[in-house]
């Protein structure tokens, strides 16, 4: 495939996952649904995504810079509008949102609980639209303004709990959640936006307390900051340019985050290779095990093999857990950090026309050895969910553009966080 081949399958792939954001949104006040199915409630981690990749469809001609502006406008007017209280019907609690909204009522859903990291990919999203539209035009001095008001309401200190940790979340008659993010996940963004808070920042204790619960391993002979799912290695990536800037840890591993994020993907495709589960179709070009939908809870004899099927569940290369189920999206997610195993695979996911009658791209995942239906049909999720097409979207363009990268490192509030937080050298010493 020649450069300019790849370039375009990678703006169709791109193109195909923005639509999501375009068509399930209620655009009266900006919620995107998590996932399409029915009557299915908001995400506000989708809506932080919404906002990221409004800017790069205005960029790559797929919108309006007027349309993206009606739509942020309407999204951080009902943030800044909405309930703030204990009340269990509530939109949100001390700056932080519940994970689940109602998409019309904007109120809590499914009984879920106020979260921390969903809380802070939207605040992420609310930054980027602040760092876009920076125009003086009335506006987009109002993006600015409420995305600077909704960011500074956050209470981050209130969030932090045992070990200094920041904790999961919260539920209103229950307290705080008996889960804190440690171990090397995703909350990389979080801690970098409650250190950089200039109304309520945690202390650098808490970082470390973070970083001291990390764990590094040898994966056939590629050494790397343990995590299992693939997403975990992008989340963060997706606002934060990590390249050649380091924390503590790294520098003493004499490594980044971006090069840790190449090795965990060639782990994944070395698992693959490895099969050790003996899966079919696990190879070369098949991989991608993450947090993702799949076709259990089930067990069944399959080829003399018992085999068992979860639902949505973190799997994890190469520890598992593992059911033979693989998410094209978390392959196309890792694009900036190993192109060179990505962009085959990409190619090798579209021969499977996993696609077929399907506006958003690739399906969120299907099954190497569950099938079911007349003719034994391999099992594809029926669904599509706003996080996995939202880094489809801005990590294609990271790539390709350095566009959303380009404009984070210009953000104040994330260049103090990293800092704080020990980060020097590369872009944030410049």
């Amino acid at each position: 495939m020649t450069s300019a081949d790849s370039q375009a399958l990678l703006h169709k792939l791109q193109k195909d996952s923005f639509d999501y954001f375009l068509n399930e949104v209620n655009p009266l006040n900006g919620l995107i649904r998590d996932k399409t199915a029915d009557d299915w409630p908001a995400s506000i981690a989708a809506v932080g995504m919404a906002l990221t990749v409004y800017p790069i469809g205005v960029e790559r001609g797929c919108m309006a810079r007027a349309d993206a502006i009606a739509r942020t406008l309407a999204t951080l007017r009902f943030f800044a509008a909405s309930e703030q209280s204990d009340a269990p019907t509530a939109t949100g609690y001390k700056g932080f949102y519940y994970h689940f909204l109602d998409m019309n009522r904007g109120q809590r859903a499914m009984d879920c609980e106020l979260s921390s990291i969903d809380t802070a990919l939207l605040i992420a999203g609310m930054l980027t639209a602040a760092g876009y539209f920076s125009a003086d035009t009335p506006e987009e001095a109002e993006i600015r303004e409420l995305a600077d008001m909704l960011y500074r309401r956050v209470d981050w200190q209130w969030m932090r709990g045992r070990k200094r940790l920041m904790c999961h979340g919260w539920k209103p008659g229950k307290g705080f959640l008996c889960w804190y993010w440690e171990g090397y996940d995703e909350a990389l963004i979080l801690y970098v936006l409650a250190l950089g808070s200039p109304t309520f920042p945690i202390e650098r204790d808490s970082y470390d307390a973070w970083a001291s619960t990390y764990e590094w391993k040898s994966v056939y002979g590629i050494d790397y900051l343990y995590a299992g799912p693939l997403f975990i290695h992008q989340m963060s990536h997706i606002w934060l340019d990590l390249r050649g800037i380091r924390d503590d840890f790294m520098r003493a591993h004499d490594l980044d985050y971006f090069e840790n994020s190449r090795r965990a993907t060639h782990v994944q495709q070395r698992y693959a290779i490895e099969n050790p589960l003996g899966f079919p179709e696990y190879g070369e070009l098949c991989w991608g095990i993450t947090a993702s939908d799949g076709p259990g809870p089930a067990n069944r004899k399959i080829d003399g093999v018992q085999r068992k099927f979860y639902d949505y569940v973190g799997r994890g290369a190469p520890y598992g857990p593992d059911d033979g189920t693989l998410a094209p999206w978390a392959v196309a997610a890792s694009l900036p950090f190993a192109p060179e195993i990505v962009l085959p695979s990409i190619e090798h996911y579209q021969g499977l026309h996993l696609c077929e009658q399907n506006q958003y791209g690739f399906k969120a995942s299907f099954s190497t050895v569950f099938h079911h239906g007349r003719g034994g049909r391999r099992w594809v999720s029926p669904y599509h969910f706003g996080i996995n097409e939202g880094p489809t979207v801005i990590m294609v363009e990271n790539h390709l553009h350095d566009f959303p990268w380009r404009l984070m490192r210009q953000n104040t509030a994330l260049q103090n966080g990293l800092r704080r937080a020990g980060f020097a050298g590369g872009w944030l010493d410049t």
